[in-house]
């Protein structure tokens, strides 16, 4: 009775792990309540949308179109820009809704390869970050170090006590508003694995 309480305990917490991995997970409708189609605004109607998104690795992308009608292909820059499929990245998808996983960081191209859809703007240009942190973000530069003034033989002069003052003096420390640092994400699936794998190694020495 004992050993089932336990491995409903830990079961109970592996599933907790899990959940919080699949939360971690955004899902992005591509072109919001647009969708994945021939857009109005041209081209600019995805790179709009885009700048109003942040793409995790993990995160998913879901192409909403009807199949037959459209399809979507992972190309290389060269291709996005020339709106070719001859080089795809991965295998064309042809039925809609369509999920992609992204699976690494760094820049992603994708396109319709139906007729002259993609040369009428029908193609998303994305940028994906490894982690939670800002991109664009770059640490501060140091202050460079003024060397310190030679030291001279002269005699100082007397200093003069200073006089007494009433005047009180405030708190020097001043906050900027808007400058609270947040705690970091600890939503990342790279995370939430090493608890998953830290819980099944305590599972294993209850049990064995």
């Amino acid at each position: 009775m004992e050993s089932q309480k336990k491995m409903m305990v830990v079961f109970g917490l592996v599933a907790a792990v899990f959940l919080q991995i699949v939360a971690a997970q955004t899902a992005h409708v591509v072109g919001g309540s647009v969708g994945w189609t021939i857009p109005q605004n041209g081209a600019q109607e995805y790179v709009t949308w885009a700048s109003g998104q942040k793409f995790l690795v993990g995160d998913v992308l879901t192409f909403n179109f009807a199949t037959n009608t459209h399809d979507v292909v992972e190309v290389p820059k060269a291709s996005f820009d020339s709106c070719s499929s001859s080089n795809p990245i991965g295998s064309t998808i042809t039925t809609g809704p369509a999920n992609v996983t992204l699976a690494s960081a760094g820049d992603h191209y994708y396109i319709c390869t139906f007729g002259s859809h993609c040369q009428s703007g029908q193609k998303l240009a994305i940028t994906v970050s490894a982690s939670a942190t800002s991109p664009g973000a770059s640490p501060s530069a140091p202050t460079p170090v003024s060397p310190m003034p030679p030291t001279s033989n002269a005699p100082c002069p007397p200093v003069q006590a200073p006089s007494p003052s009433t005047k009180t003096m405030g708190p020097t420390a001043s906050t900027t508003p808007g400058s609270t640092a947040l705690p970091p994400s600890s939503s990342s699936p790279n995370v939430g694995a090493g608890l998953l794998l830290s819980l099944l190694s305590l599972a294993m020495g209850l049990f064995f």
